[in-house]
């Protein structure tokens, strides 16, 4: 008879020993496996909000430009209407006043002229400050028309990203998907 253990009998008994500890590791990998892919949903969720963020803020800055174009625009036309009231004025004014500047009597002459010069140079003073009005008004509208500019640059951006964003949002929803046991998975 034989006094050796029998080997098989042995390696039956570790690997029965030994069967709990690897299905534990392996179910301990899975896990560990699952949460990572959590962890990627979180991320591409993530990077969905800040894409729509992104797209509202650029709509904001689209409607903060037709709002300075507007303003600018409403500005330009008082502008304009001003002008027309001093060129109305002036020439109401001037027509006279040259008249007399002819005249014989030298004296009515001479205050006629002075007179006309005045009007000359408040004129000139008044169609200036109109001018740097219009300037500043012009420069408003520009300022809007860029800010749509930068506003629809930034929202094809963002529309851009947010496809990527969704497109990794829904793969990593899938890779979840398909590691998660049917009893484990969240409706996220």
């Amino acid at each position: 008879m034989n006094t050796k253990p029998d080997s098989t009998a042995f390696l039956m008994m570790l690997f029965f020993l030994m069967l709990p500890l690897i299905a534990t590791a392996q179910t301990d990998r899975k896990a560990t496996e699952l949460k990572n892919l959590e962890k990627g949903i979180t991320v591409a969720r993530a990077r969905v909000q800040l894409n729509q963020k992104q797209i509202a803020d650029a709509d904001s800055l689209i409607k903060l430009g037709f709002q300075i174009i507007r303003e600018g625009k409403a500005e330009t036309g008082i502008i304009y209407s001003e002008s027309n009231k001093i060129e109305k004025n002036y020439s109401s004014k001037h027509k006279p006043l040259v008249k007399l500047s002819t005249s014989k009597d030298k004296a009515e002459a001479a205050k006629a002229r002075a007179d006309l010069k005045a009007l000359d140079a408040q004129y000139r003073a008044d169609n200036i400050t109109l001018e740097t009005r219009l300037r500043s008004a012009e420069r408003k509208q520009s300022a809007g028309a860029s800010q749509i500019i930068r506003g629809k640059t930034a929202k094809l951006n963002a529309r851009d990203a947010l496809k990527t964003s969704t497109a990794a949002l829904k793969a990593a929803q899938d890779k979840f998907d398909a590691a998660a046991p049917a009893e484990t998975r969240k409706t996220k």
